[in-house]
């Protein structure tokens, strides 16, 4: 058994499950602004309401499982995009926050407050996160040892800012059409609207930057020659592309959010085809890239997580499967709502 290799798989797993279920989040915070009076804010908010504190757990247990699994990686990339991970952070906790405090006081100034909070930091975090990996793949410098030798400015680039509006144009989409299967009325032909608008600046940075990194990061395209069978998740991710169009023509938005999914899932593992073996990528100098095996814990520990990872994973995916199912439906507000 390669444990590294396992435990890179596995972490690409939590990575999606995150990227999926906060990525529809991050896209209800974006379209908050679109919704009129405080009652379509309140319906808006509720569609998360019940689910968003349970999608994070996927962020804490990456976060965790990359510590233990991978400790020199985690030290590199902690202490290498601290400015970021620190702002990412204070999103985090001003998005929580924003919509635990928004319906505590009956004030237009105070609803308002946390209203634009709540929208501001879901477009921070969503546009942080695309550069986060645009700088993965283009690189940072480290030295011999596999420290970060550079500044904020050696992460920030043309190609990552490209990789950002991505992901802001991907949460974007996914979050227009969850939102469209929880809410009706006016709300819903609205949220219609920006599922096609959403699909067309995904569409248009997905291809902006499918071309970016064929031109500027031949490594990641020469990774295919290693594993050719990643041609068939690159031909499935083009089939959930073209899907979404489709679905939002004949109003199958169920089966258009699946494929939006679908989209999420193969970037990132497409992301760590690109990686492979890295898990942080050293450029110019690339010999002092950390890989999977160089950073690894020790093979004891990995075995030792595996065990835990087996016990604990179901819980984590019936509670989000019972999550998922108690609040299914349109939203409808009642006292306890937020």
């Amino acid at each position: 058994m390669d444990w590294q290799l396992l435990w890179f798989v596995l972490l690409g797993i939590l990575l999606a499950g995150y990227a999926i279920l906060d990525g529809f989040d991050f896209g209800v915070g974006m379209l908050h602004p679109l919704a009129k009076g405080d009652e379509e804010r309140r319906i808006v908010l509720n569609s998360i309401g019940p689910l968003w504190d349970g999608n994070e757990v996927w962020l804490v247990t990456f976060g965790g499982a990359l510590f233990a699994a991978f400790p020199e990686a985690y030290a590199t990339i902690f202490s290498g995009y601290y400015e970021a991970l620190m702002l990412v952070l204070g999103c985090l906790i001003f998005r929580a926050i924003s919509i635990e405090f928004r319906s505590k006081r009956p004030e237009a100034w105070w609803r308002s407050t946390w209203d634009s909070l709540f929208f501001l930091s879901s477009l921070t975090i969503s546009f942080a996160f695309g550069l986060a990996v645009g700088s993965a793949l283009i690189g940072i410098p480290l030295d011999d040892r596999g420290i970060f030798r550079g500044s904020v400015l050696d992460q920030i680039g043309i190609y990552q800012v490209l990789v950002g509006l991505l992901s802001v144009s991907m949460f974007l989409m996914h979050g227009a059409i969850f939102l469209v299967f929880k809410t009706r009325d006016d709300l819903q032909r609205r949220m219609i609207r920006w599922t096609r608008r959403g699909f067309v600046a995904f569409l248009t940075m997905y291809l902006v930057v499918t071309a970016a990194t064929w031109l500027w990061i031949p490594r990641a395209v020469a990774t295919f020659e290693h594993f050719p069978y990643a041609w068939i998740v690159v031909v499935l991710k083009f089939l959930a592309v073209a899907n979404i169009p489709r679905c939002l023509k004949s109003h199958n938005y169920l089966q258009a959010f699946f494929s939006s999914c679908c989209v999420i899932a193969a970037l990132v593992f497409l992301l760590g085809v690109a990686l492979f073996p890295n898990l942080v990528t050293s450029s110019p100098v690339s010999e002092n890239s950390l890989t999977i095996y160089h950073a690894a814990s020790s093979e004891l520990t990995l075995k030792i997580m595996s065990l835990y990872a087996l016990i604990g994973m179901p819980f984590v995916l019936g509670y989000t499967f019972m999550a998922y199912r108690t609040f299914r439906g349109e939203v409808k507000l009642d006292k306890h709502s937020y």
